[in-house]
């Protein structure tokens, strides 16, 4: 009899997976505390209707994340943005990352938005490439600014 393979499941982020989360941020270049992202985490649960967090796990351990976010500009019809992906290194490559961005699309559908953004650093190929598979276009390149305020 052959082994059952693991199930990937989705969910909703809750404060108690604030430590994983922080823990693939790094991963993904943006290290933090468990303590900083259980205050970051709390506000987007708290903004049910302009964020989500959902978690892709395996075997209950927390494999991946997507932040999508609804961005209202009026530039453009309503759309909503990927904020932020991360799918374990050791996971990347079996579908986790695809299951993500289609529950992001589909509760950015939920919300009214016509359309999906995405931006990724010009380093990171094979998200660019991940994301060209999945019918997302690069339409512009751009210079980011920040300020400390």
């Amino acid at each position: 009899m052959k082994a059952s393979e693991p199930q990937l499941k989705l969910r909703r982020a809750k404060k108690t997976d604030a430590a994983r989360i922080a823990e693939l941020s790094g991963e993904l270049g943006y290290p933090t505390t468990t303590r900083e992202m259980k205050t970051r985490l709390a506000h987007l649960i708290s903004a049910t209707q302009q964020h989500a967090v959902i978690l892709a796990e395996v075997d209950k351990v927390v494999i991946g994340w997507i932040h999508v976010s609804v961005s209202p500009l009026l530039e453009v019809p309503l759309r909503a943005e990927v904020n932020g992906l991360i799918v374990a290194e050791s996971q990347r490559s079996c579908g986790a990352g695809a299951k993500l961005l289609e529950t992001a699309e589909k509760w950015a559908r939920a919300k009214g938005c016509k359309g999906m953004s995405v931006r990724s650093n010009v380093i990171r190929e094979r998200a660019h490439l991940f994301y060209e598979r999945h019918g997302y276009v690069h339409f512009k390149t751009q210079k980011a600014f920040r300020k400390t305020l």
